[in-house]
Formats: structure tokens, sequence, C-alpha cells
């Protein structure tokens, strides 16, 4: 989670990520963050993220984003 968080933070200064429950929904995350959450992801986890995953509830909050990359890990 941490490493997510790291990721998360340095893509995006100043989001609350701990206590925020709607990024994309709330337009807190736009499309470019996402590209650039995304490719860190990858990189970092060593996971494989295809179109289907790119939906608003994989990136409403820490927790969905940490879901999804579980789901991949296994």
């Amino acid at each position: 989670m941490e490493t997510l968080l790291k990721i998360l933070r340095e893509a995006c200064p100043g989001v609350d990520f701990e206590n925020e429950k709607a990024l994309v929904d709330d337009e807190i995350l736009d499309s470019m963050d996402i590209v650039t959450i995304v490719s860190e992801i990858i990189s970092e986890f060593q996971v494989e993220l295809n179109v289907e995953d790119l939906i608003p509830e994989n990136f409403n909050s820490v927790e969905a984003i940490m879901k999804l990359i579980e789901q991949r890990l296994s």
C-alpha cells in the first residue's frame, strides 16, 4: 500500500488519497493523471492492466486501485 501511495502522491501532490473515495467521480484525477498512475503501477508492480481495467470504479480510491493490483498479481 505504501508503494501505491508514493506513486499517487508523486503523480498528484496535495490530494488526500487516504480519505478520498471518489477520485474519478469528483474529477480529482483526470485522464492524464490516470495514464501516469497506470504507467507507474505497471512498472513498479510488474502487472499487466488492460483497457477493461480502466474504469472509474477501479480508480476512485486507494483501496480500489490496490484491489485491482492484487487481482492482477494473483
